[in-house]
């Protein structure tokens, strides 16, 4: 199943400047295991030591915030779209 895949600019340096891509899994863990076989090093970027997204990193499926669904175990299918978006704050 393909699932299109939003970069942020930061993370594009594992992806060869691509700003999406399309990658596989049933779920974003596996969608995350997946970009990391694909662009070597980017997990770590995404991801903690014990393998939860990064504070400062929100995951949205089809413009969903995972934090208000299943978190990394929220289920993917075919056509869905993951972003990937830095947090901002400042004031």
């Amino acid at each position: 199943m393909a699932v299109k895949v939003l970069i942020p600019t930061p993370l594009q340096k594992f992806t060869n400047n691509q700003a999406t891509l399309e990658c596989e899994g049933s779920n974003v863990s596996e969608l995350i295991e997946s970009l990391e076989a694909n662009c070597p090093g980017i997990k770590k970027s995404l991801c903690d030591d014990v393998g939860k997204p990064r504070k400062f990193l929100n995951f949205y499926v089809n413009s969903e915030d995972i934090r208000f669904l299943e978190g990394t175990k929220t289920e993917l299918k075919d056509g869905d779209e993951v972003s990937i978006v830095p947090a901002v704050a400042g004031g």
